[in-house]
């Protein structure tokens, strides 16, 4: 089984930094795309930013130019800066990883980012 464990969330205030963090348990090379997503209240839940094996990028509109995505073996990291209220949400790390001809999909149990104005 694959489990995805994610830290680095917290309190900040507008305009900071956070550095988030997710470890899969299982090799890089067996997950095809990572990324990131959020759900704020009474939201639904949004992609943030993607990266795939080949680190190939995507970014939300709300998020470029502020958000950077990277990878290093088998985990997974989103440098948040510039931070503003509406970003207040919970980010969940999220994984493909190919089995039997299909794209499983897997899901950290979340990490709460909360920024105050």
């Amino acid at each position: 089984q694959v489990q995805l464990v994610e830290s680095g969330g917290g309190w900040v205030q507008a305009g900071g930094s956070l550095r988030l963090s997710c470890a899969a348990s299982t090799s890089a090379s067996s997950i095809s795309t990572m990324g990131w997503y959020r759900q704020a209240p009474g939201k639904e839940r949004e992609l943030v930013a993607s990266i795939t094996r080949n680190r190939s990028t995507d970014y939300a509109d709300s998020v470029r130019g502020r958000f950077t995505i990277s990878r290093v073996n088998v985990a997974v990291y989103l440098q948040m800066n510039s931070l503003k209220p509406e970003d207040t949400a919970i980010y969940y790390c999220h994984a493909i990883i190919p089995s039997n001809g299909r794209g499983l999909n897997y899901w950290g149990q979340g990490t709460q980012v909360t920024v105050s104005s």
